[in-house]
C-alpha cells in the first residue's frame, strides 16, 4: 500500500465548553469572568491580512466591555515577507496563523479566516478581483457573519484606493457588502450556505483611528484586575505578529481609538452617537417575544438577578464564597440553554434545523454566557482540569494512555461524573469519583490516533493549480480557528450539586526542559515512517556533470524497532550509487541516509522521490518542523522528493561572500550551481580578508535584519568595490537612508507585482545581458508573485540602468537594476525580487543572477541610453 502525498489531516473538534489554561485562572481571572456575565453582543472586525487589525480596539470591548469581538482576516498573509526566518508562501501563512491566534488568545477576540490566499502585494482592486473571485469570497462571509451573528460589523479599510493595496480595498468593499448580504435570502439562500440562515447586522463602522468623529474609546483606560491599561494589553497582542516585525514598546495614559458609522438599521448614521450599542436593546428583555417553554422562560428572566448575586458574594480573596451563587447562574444558563433546540455553529447538514436570526442570537448569547459562568465557577472553586499523554508524537492508528487530571484546591468536594475522549468512542468510567480539597483525581483513557497526520485544516486538500483559493471545507471555517481543537478530553465534574461539563484541549505532552522550566507541546499524529529528502527545488546545471549527495531523513513513530529500505526514484541520465539502503530504527528513532548521486541532466525540471519501505509498506512523505517561542509548534508535510531544475548556465572564476537577509534563500540556490559561496557575518567583516572575494552579495532586507553591524561596516563593502570587487545589494524598504547606498535613491518606490509585466531593455549593449550567459525573453518566462519591490522613482546620474518596466496602466520605472561604477569596480543595486525567483527554481532567474555575480567595472561603465526595446540576446 502506497503512502500518497496528498493527505488529509485529521478531524479538528470544536471546543465549546470551557478550555482552561494557566493564565486563565487566579482573582485577576475570576473578577472578569464576572463583569463578563450577560453580555449578549457582538462584533465582527474585517481586515485582509494578519496584522490589519485593530488590537487596540479588540482588546477594549473583548476584555473592557466583555464583547464577543471576532477578527475576519480575508487571508493569512502566505504572500508576504518573513522578518524571522527564510518560510515563505504556505509555511508562513501557517507561522501567520499561529501569531494572530496567539494575539487572540491575549487580547481576548475570537479569529476566522475566508479561503483567500494571499497572492503578494496587490496595488488595486481590479487585480485582485482577478484572483479571488468575489462572489466566492463574499460567500464565505455571509457564512462567516451567518454563524457568528454580530450586531456591528466594522472594517478597518475603507474600500477606496487610499487603502493603499488592493487586498485592502477588496476587504473594505466586501465588508460593506457583507452587512447587506447577510441578510440576503434570494442571493445567498440558506440551502447555498449550509443551512446557515439570514441574519441582519445593525450597524456597520469604518474604522477611523486617524480622527474625524466618531465613536471614541479610550483604550488606556486602566484595568485594576490585572494591572494595566487595555492599550498595554493590545501592545503585548500586537506584538507577537513577530514574522512581520510588529513588536511595539506599550504606552501607558489615556490613548483613543474611533469608528465611523457608515450604515444603520437602527438609528440615523448622521446622528451622534456615545456608544457601538445605541439604538439597540443589549439585554436579556430583546429575547422577550421569542416563543419559548416556561421553564426557559423562566431562566432567562432570572439570569439578572443571578448575575446581581454572582457580584454581591465576589470576594478576591475568597473566591469560594462565590461559588454559590455562581452554581444557581450556571443552572438556570444551562436550563435556558438547553431550551434552545435549535442549531448554531454546528448545523452543517440537511439533517439539522438551523436557528432563525432571533433564536440563534439567543442560542449564542447564552451559549457565551453559560460558558463564562462555567470558567468562572471552576476558577472559584480552585478546580483545574488539564489532559496529558506520555509523548508528544503518536505514529496514525497507534494508541497511547491519555490522563485526565483534576486539581481541587478549593474547600468543598468536587467529583468527576464522566469522562471521554473528544470526538472518541474512548469512554472512562461512569461511576463518580470524589476529590477531596488539596487533592488530586485522575482518569486515564486509551487514545487512538487518527489514520492521518495532524496538519493544518485549511492545507488537507490541494487546491487546482493556479488558484489563489484554499479547498477547504465550510465546516472549520464557520467555527473559527480560535475554537477548533486536534485533540481534547469531555468531563462532566459536580461541583457543589451541580454537573459541569467542561472539554480541555489539546491534550499535551508535559515535560520540563532545565533552561526553560515547564514546556507544553500538543500532541500530533504523524506517520508510521516520515520519510524526507532535504529541499523542494534545486538548481542543477544542465549538460555538465551532476555528482550531489542527497540526504534522506527518515523518522520512525513506531514503538518498536523497525527495519526500513530507502530507495529513490531518478529521472533519466541519473544513477545513484545504490538502489536502496537498510535502516534499523529504534523506537521513535531517526536516521539519515545518502546517496550519491551522478550523471547529467538535461535542460529542465525533473524530479527525484525517496520511498522508504516497512512492513510491506511504502511510505513517501515528510514533515518540516516549524518551531518558534511564541507560537504553537507546528509541522509543514510535503512529500519526499525534490524538484531539480537544470540551468544552461556558466560561469567561471567566482569567488562569492554572502550576507544573508530577511526571509531569504538565494545562497544554499547559488551553491547548488556550482558556485563557491561562502556566509559572511556583517559583524565579522572587519576582520576578513575581503580582497579573497571577486563578489559579495548583500541579501534582501539584511539592513533591517543586521542594522548595527551592516551599516557600521558598510564603508569597508564601498572599499572593497573601489578596490575592484562587485558588490551586489538585493531590495530592502528603506534603501534612502544615509550610508547604506553608494549614491542616493529617492525614499519614494515602486512595485512591479505582476510576474508576467514586459521587461524592456534600456541598455542592449551592457554585459549583464550577455555575459557570461545570453538573458532573452525566455529568462522572464515562469516568475512568481512579482518582478520587482520598492524600486526607487529617482535615482542619483552615477547610477546606469537596465531594464524599464511597469505594472498595467502606470508609468515605466527603470530602478529593477541599477549599476554604478565605483572605484576600480562595480555596485549593482536590484529590486528584482530574487529572493522569491531562485528558491522557486526559475532558471532565468539563476542566468541573470550569475551574470551580476560576474559584473566588473566593465558593466558598470556603459553610457546611458534613453531607447528601451524587449529583451534580446
Amino acid at each position: 500500500m502506497l503512502k500518497r502525498a496528498i493527505v488529509v489531516g485529521c478531524s479538528l473538534l470544536f471546543a465549546a465548553a470551557p478550555r482552561l489554561s494557566a493564565q486563565e485562572r487566579g482573582a485577576a481571572a475570576l473578577g472578569e469572568l464576572v463583569q463578563s456575565l450577560g453580555t449578549t453582543t457582538r462584533v465582527l472586525m474585517i481586515g485582509a491580512h494578519p496584522d490589519d487589525e485593530d488590537t487596540q480596539l479588540i482588546a477594549y470591548l473583548a476584555k473592557a466591555r466583555h464583547i464577543e469581538t471576532a477578527y475576519l482576516s480575508l487571508t493569512r498573509g502566505d504572500g508576504g515577507q518573513n522578518l524571522i526566518g527564510n518560510e515563505l508562501g504556505p509555511v508562513l501563512g501557517m507561522i501567520r496563523t499561529e501569531e494572530l491566534l496567539a494575539a487572540r488568545r491575549i487580547d481576548g477576540g475570537r479569529q476566522y479566516f475566508t479561503r483567500a490566499f494571499d497572492f503578494g502585494f496587490s496595488k488595486n482592486i481590479d487585480e485582485t478581483y482577478e484572483h479571488w473571485p468575489k462572489d466566492s469570497i463574499l460567500k464565505d462571509m455571509v457564512e462567516i457573519v451567518r454563524a457568528f451573528r454580530p450586531q456591528v460589523i466594522v472594517s478597518v479599510w475603507s474600500g477606496t484606493p487610499q487603502d493603499g493595496h488592493g487586498h485592502h480595498q477588496y476587504s473594505g468593499v466586501l465588508a460593506r457588502e457583507v452587512f447587506d448580504a447577510a441578510a440576503d435570502s434570494v442571493r445567498f439562500p440558506a440551502s447555498a450556505v449550509h443551512g446557515l440562515k439570514p441574519w441582519t447586522p445593525a450597524k456597520f463602522y469604518r474604522s477611523n483611528r486617524r480622527g474625524g468623529g466618531g465613536v471614541m474609546f479610550n483604550v488606556g483606560e486602566y484595568d485594576p484586575l490585572t494591572g494595566r491599561t487595555y492599550s498595554e494589553l493590545a501592545t503585548e497582542s500586537r506584538s507577537q505578529h513577530r514574522s512581520q516585525g510588529q513588536g511595539q514598546l506599550p504606552q501607558r495614559g489615556p490613548r483613543l481609538d474611533a469608528v465611523k458609522l457608515e450604515a444603520s438599521r437602527v438609528s440615523n448614521p448622521s446622528d451622534a452617537e456615545r456608544g457601538l450599542f445605541d439604538g439597540m436593546d443589549s439585554s436579556w428583555t430583546r429575547f422577550k417575544t421569542l416563543r419559548l417553554a416556561d421553564s426557559v422562560r423562566t431562566a432567562i428572566d432570572s439570569l439578572p438577578a443571578a448575575q446581581a448575586a454572582v457580584t454581591r458574594s465576589l470576594d478576591l480573596l475568597d473566591p469560594s464564597k462565590t461559588v454559590p451563587s455562581l452554581v444557581t447562574y450556571v443552572r438556570l444558563a444551562s436550563r435556558a440553554a438547553n431550551g434552545v433546540t435549535c442549531e448554531t455553529l454546528e448545523a452543517l447538514n440537511s439533517e439539522m434545523q438551523t436557528c432563525d436570526a432571533a433564536m440563534g442570537d439567543l442560542s449564542l448569547a447564552l451559549s457565551s454566557t453559560r460558558r463564562r459562568a462555567i470558567e468562572a465557577l471552576l476558577s472559584a472553586a480552585a478546580v483545574t482540569v488539564e489532559a496529558t499523554a506520555p509523548r508528544e508524537l503518536i505514529a496514525e492508528r497507534d494508541t497511547m494512555p491519555v490522563t485526565l487530571s483534576v486539581y481541587n484546591q478549593g474547600k468543598t468536594t468536587v467529583s468527576i461524573e464522566s469522562v471521554s475522549l473528544t470526538d472518541q468512542l474512548s469512554v472512562a468510567s461512569k461511576q463518580a469519583r470524589p476529590i477531596r480539597p488539596d487533592s488530586l483525581g485522575r482518569q486515564t483513557l486509551r487514545y487512538r490516533a487518527a489514520d492521518m497526520p495532524t496538519l493544518p485544516w485549511w492545507l488537507r486538500r490541494r487546491a487546482p493549480a493556479g488558484s489563489d483559493m484554499f479547498n477547504q471545507s465550510s465546516a472549520e471555517m464557520v467555527i473559527g480557528d480560535d475554537r477548533l481543537q486536534s485533540s481534547g478530553v469531555e468531563a462532566v465534574l459536580r461541583i457543589d450539586g451541580i454537573a459541569v461539563p467542561v472539554r480541555t484541549g489539546p491534550i499535551v505532552y508535559r515535560f520540563g526542559d532545565r533552561a526553560r522550566g515547564e514546556v507544553r507541546r500538543p500532541i500530533s499524529t504523524i506517520p508510521e515512517i516520515s520519510v524526507l529528502l532535504q529541499h523542494e527545488v534545486e538548481y542543477a546545471r544542465a549538460n555538465a556533470p551532476f555528482d550531489r549527495m542527497m540526504l534522506v531523513a527518515v523518522h520512525s513513530a513506531a514503538t518498536t524497532p523497525r527495519e526500513v529500505d530507502v530507495s529513490l526514484a531518478l529521472p533519466p541520465g541519473l544513477k545513484a550509487d545504490s538502489a536502496k539502503r537498510h535502516l534499523t530504527i529504534p523506537a521513535f528513532g531517526d536516521a539519515s541516509v545518502y546517496f550519491r548521486v551522478q550523471g547529467r541532466l538535461a535542460a529542465g525540471r525533473q524530479k527525484i522521490t525517496a520511498t522508504a519501505t516497512s512492513h510491506g509498506e511504502n511510505f513517501t512523505l515528510g514533515f518540516v518542523p516549524i518551531e518558534y517561542e511564541h507560537i504553537r509548534p507546528q509541522r509543514y508535510y510535503r512529500e519526499s522528493s525534490v524538484q531539480l531544475e537544470a540551468v544552461s548556465a556558466t560561469f567561471a572564476n567566482l569567488r562569492i561572500g554572502y550576507i544573508r537577509g530577511v526571509g531569504d534563500n538565494v545562497m544554499p540556490m547559488l551553491e547548488e550551481l556550482g558556485l563557491p559561496v561562502v556566509e559572511l557575518d556583517p559583524a565579522t567583516l572587519p576582520q576578513l580578508k575581503l580582497s579573497a572575494f571577486t563578489t559579495i552579495v548583500i541579501g534582501s532586507r539584511a539592513y533591517e535584519a543586521n542594522s548595527a553591524a551592516l551599516l557600521s561596516n558598510t564603508p569597508l563593502l564601498m572599499k572593497f568595490a573601489r578596490d575592484g570587487g562587485t558588490v551586489i545589494t538585493q531590495y530592502g524598504q528603506n534603501m534612502s537612508a544615509p550610508g547604506i547606498l553608494p549614491f542616493s535613491v529617492s525614499r519614494e518606490v515602486d512595485r512591479v507585482t505582476d510576474e508576467h509585466a514586459a521587461v524592456r531593455v534600456l541598455d542592449p549593449g551592457s554585459p549583464l545581458l550577455s555575459a557570461p550567459n545570453k538573458i532573452g525573453d525566455a529568462d522572464f518566462a515562469n516568475w512568481v508573485q512579482e518582478r520587482a519591490s520598492y524600486m526607487p522613482h529617482t535615482f542619483d546620474a552615477q547610477y546606469r540602468t537596465v531594464f524599464s518596466m511597469n505594472d498595467k496602466d502606470e508609468a515605466p520605472n527603470d530602478a529593477a537594476l541599477l549599476v554604478a561604477p565605483l572605484g576600480k569596480g562595480a555596485y549593482i543595486y536590484t529590486t528584482l525580487s530574487f529572493f522569491r525567483q531562485l528558491p522557486a527554481g526559475n532558471p532565468g532567474a539563476a542566468r541573470l543572477f550569475i551574470n551580476l555575480l560576474s559584473a566588473g567595472q566593465r558593466a558598470a561603465n556603459r553610457p546611458l541610453t534613453p531607447k528601451a526595446g524587449p529583451v534580446r540576446p
